[in-house]
């Protein structure tokens, strides 16, 4: 059963999970599903369709499922879903999806959104992603798994950042971020890969090694980058990681990628 706080304001057609925990004063809206074992600590407002995974725990004045911030946006009942054993944080705010952009904004599962974060409409997040203090997403940004987005940072609409990626504080990202890479700066450039956060997850060192040479290659200043991304192709056509870069890169964007400045390159 689930444990509600007599403060709590609960829509009679909210479904709520088995040991589901609702804290004070918080408002859960009428389309709201909450999975087993989620917590809403207190002042919580859950509104929209909104779908909470097993285990999520949100923490006071988040705001989660309300309309999103688009002027485009009239009414629809679009969908917001979030995975399970997430921990999203004081202030957070998650908008769902619009009608020009899929109808759904979706979070995967083991993430930590910290306080202030703010993930806008149709915005579709792996798993294990980290959005640091006050980390500002645009609409429509797709983000890969174990990505983290530092502090005071911001992703331009549209926007990807692939997969283990590290976009560093207080950094604007207006291009997309390859995988496994690492972005700093107002705007944001490419600063090399993310060594630290991939010895963390344990690959091996020659799969390190491995991505540095393509990523040199990627990034030379001879050729045009299209010629250097078939080059890489053929070079580390059995190189998964490699591989991910390459697919990412040739993806459908409207951003262009996040280049590195000569010396990074080199």
């Amino acid at each position: 059963m689930p444990s509600i706080h007599p403060t709590a304001l609960v829509a009679d057609s909210a479904k709520l999970g088995d040991r589901s925990v609702i804290g004070p004063y918080c408002v859960i809206g009428p389309h709201v599903e909450l999975a087993d074992q989620v917590v809403l600590h207190s002042h919580v407002v859950v509104d929209g369709d909104t779908r909470i995974g097993v285990g999520t725990r949100i923490f006071p004045f988040a705001s989660i499922g309300l309309a999103p911030q688009d002027l485009k946006y009239r009414g629809e009942l679009s969908r917001l879903e979030i995975g399970c054993h997430n921990m999203i944080r004081e202030h957070v705010t998650v908008h769902p999806g619009t009608r020009g952009g899929g109808m759904l904004t979706r979070i995967g599962d083991h993430c930590l959104l910290m306080a202030g974060a703010h993930v806008a409409h149709d915005c579709l997040i792996g798993d294990h992603v980290i959005l640091v203090n006050c980390a500002t997403l645009g609409g429509h940004v797709q983000i890969g798994d174990w990505a983290i987005i530092g502090g005071l940072s911001a992703a331009h609409q549209f926007a990807r950042i692939g997969p283990h990626a590290m976009v560093g504080g207080m950094s604007g990202v207006e291009s997309d971020v390859i995988p496994f890479g690492r972005v700093t700066g107002n705007r944001a450039r490419l600063e090399g890969l993310n060594i630290i956060g991939l010895k963390r997850r344990g690959f091996s060192r020659d799969a390190i090694h491995a991505l540095r040479r393509a990523y040199r290659m990627l990034f030379a200043p001879e050729g045009t980058m299209a010629e250097r991304l078939e080059d890489v192709e053929v070079a580390f056509a059995d190189n998964d990681m490699v591989m991910e870069i390459v697919t990412f890169m040739r993806g459908d964007s409207s951003r262009g990628i996040c280049q590195p400045s000569l010396e990074d390159a080199a």
